[in-house]
Formats: structure tokens, sequence, C-alpha cells
């Protein structure tokens, strides 16, 4: 369901010289790649699991609770990147790790990815090793970028006047305000049907609290009502699409939760 627990044990396995190891955790919609990743940390050196997701709202919530040290995102789960500014901004320690898909394998993409905070940047196919190795670069270095994309990191093309990349313009040259962290949070509830009184009690809010978050995000997307807000939110690429098992929050069963930073 979509309440997590925290597992905390002692690490032992993949334990670093340094006394701890480095806690990851994936954000995808496809469940056999989740346990895939799952595998390869399992048996590097120095890595340990610490969960996975299957959306937005799941993985903001394994963050929050859990505290990795790297998230793992697809590309085709955060076209826009949203989620990647999202978890930068609430979380500057946490390194983002961005899967890239051959659909997404643009100079807008990329810019836009290094843009809203992603610290490394890989091919979706890349192979187990190479995978680990971008994981320990980006957080020593804050930066890694794979050599099969490096040379898409050259300035993007010039964008039309008054659309920035990945700002979830809705066309005619309007970009969408902003929406903090916990707006997002509750647009994506609302996406999934659920009432102001649901939404609170998932989110620990008051139900005034949302009602409010609701009301700045009707103004910020110029929407009508609620459902309004969804269908702006899903054709400007602020939400996409999830697949049946969305609600998976899944965090490891013997993780350890990122230690003080």
């Amino acid at each position: 369901m979509r309440g997590i627990e925290p597992h905390r044990t002692p690490i032992a396995p993949g334990q670093q010289a340094g006394g701890r190891s480095l806690g990851v955790a994936v954000v995808d919609p496809i469940p056999l790649f989740r346990e895939g990743v799952a595998s390869m940390v399992h048996r590097t050196l120095g890595l340990h699991w610490s969960g996975q997701a299957a959306s937005h709202h799941a993985a903001m919530q394994l963050c929050e609770q859990v505290r990795p040290d790297v998230l793992i995102v697809d590309s085709a789960l955060d076209p826009n990147c949203h989620l990647v500014k999202m978890l930068n901004a609430g979380d500057p320690a946490l390194v983002l790790v961005v899967l890239v898909r051959d659909t997404s394998r643009t100079q807008q993409y990329l810019a836009t990815a290094i843009a809203a905070g992603a610290h490394a940047i890989v091919p979706r196919a890349v192979d187990a090793r190479r995978m680990a190795e971008a994981i320990r670069r980006a957080h020593t270095d804050r930066r890694y970028i794979d050599p099969a994309l490096s040379a898409l990191t050259a300035r993007p093309k010039r964008q039309p006047a008054g659309v920035a990349p990945g700002d979830g313009s809705l066309g005619q040259g309007k970009a969408v305000m902003p929406l903090s962290r916990r707006e997002y949070q509750v647009l994506q509830l609302v996406a999934e049907g659920l009432e102001n009184s649901a939404i609170a009690k998932l989110l620990f809010l008051s139900v005034e609290t949302v009602r409010t978050h609701v009301k700045s995000i009707l103004r910020k997307l110029s929407a009508r009502d609620r459902t309004h807000a969804v269908t702006i939110a899903f054709r400007g690429g602020i939400l996409v699409p999830q697949l049946d098992d969305h609600q998976a929050v899944l965090p490891a069963q013997n993780s350890v939760a990122r230690s003080t930073r």
C-alpha cells in the first residue's frame, strides 16, 4: 500500500571501508526492470537496496520515508523532469540518476534533465557494470554523463521565445507557473480521483490545507476546476500516465535509511 516503514538493520554485505554503503532506490513503471536494478545493487560491493516505486507520488513518499542516497529515475516516467526538479529541491544531497530511453535521447531532454538537477545521465540499456560506475561517479563527483550520451550535452537548439526547455508549456508561448513540491503531490492524488479528506490523510495534512493547495493549483494552471487542472497537467506533461501498479511503494526488506549527512 501507500504507507511504508523503513527497515533499519546493520550494514554488512556491501559495506564500504568508510563504514557505510550507498542506499539505492529506483522509480520505474516496469516491475521486471525494477527487480533487475535491485539484483544489480545486491551484488555490487558498496551499495545496498533501499526500495522501489512506480509513480511520482510513490517516489516522493519513498524518498521522504526511506531517504535513499541515490534514486534512479526512468526518463519515460519523467519526460519533462518535473520529478527530478522536485526531488532535487526537496533534498539537494540526494543523488539523482536518470535512465534515458531511446525516445528521450535528445539534446533537449539532456539539457532539461541537467537543469532540473540530475547528477548522472545514462542510457536505459546500460549494463550493470556501467550502471554501478555511474552511481559511484555521480555520488563522488556530483556529475556523470555516460560516454554514449556525451555528444548530446552540447548546447541545445534555440527555443522559441517564452518557452524554456521542460517548462511544461501548454502552447501559445505561455508557461505554467511552477508547482511547489506539496502542490505536485496533491495534484498527483487529485488525478487518482481522491477527495480532499483522503488526500489529507495520506499526506498528514488538514483538509483545509489541502483545499488551499488545490486552490493554488487551479490558479497556477489557470484551471476552472479539479478535472480541468488534471487535464491541463496531462496535456502539458506535468503529469504522465501511470501503469496499473502505480501505487506500488516497496522499501527494501533489509535496507538502511540514509544516515544523517
